[in-house]
């Protein structure tokens, strides 16, 4: 179910084990399935932030449009990262793949599953470039 009206957002993709590009570049062939990626940033390679001792990050950004409602897309992100492979781990540890929701429309959110706009926004270099 969708909430209707179209909206543009930004989702950040991530990741630093196995084939770091292949897993963002799968993740948003399958996110193109459900919403439009209209632009995606350059790929930046990106210390890890919170536990230090992993390897380094590649990151990027996409511009999305999309009907889905900020919980439809948490679902669909989080959907996406199992069909990757993504295996629980403690948090901010090594991730095959990551997605979050940076911003969507004009929504503002904070629950403890979701924040819009994302709570670490202007913390995180590779989100603002």
């Amino acid at each position: 179910m969708s909430s209707g009206s179209r909206k543009n957002g930004y989702i950040a993709l991530g990741s630093n084990l196995g084939d770091r590009l292949g897993f963002i570049e799968r993740a948003l062939a399958e996110l193109s399935l459900r919403m439009k990626i209209l632009e995606v940033s350059t790929i930046y390679e990106s210390p890890p932030w919170g536990v230090k001792d992993q390897p380094p990050f590649l990151n990027c950004v996409a511009k999305i449009e999309t009907d889905l409602s900020p919980r439809e897309l948490l679902k669909v992100a989080k959907e996406t990262e199992l069909i990757l492979g993504r295996k629980q781990r403690p948090r901010w540890r090594e991730r095959e793949i990551d997605i979050d929701i940076l911003l969507l429309g004009d929504a503002v959110i904070e629950t403890p599953d979701l924040t819009i706009p994302h709570r670490y926004l202007k913390e995180r270099n590779f989100f603002l470039i």
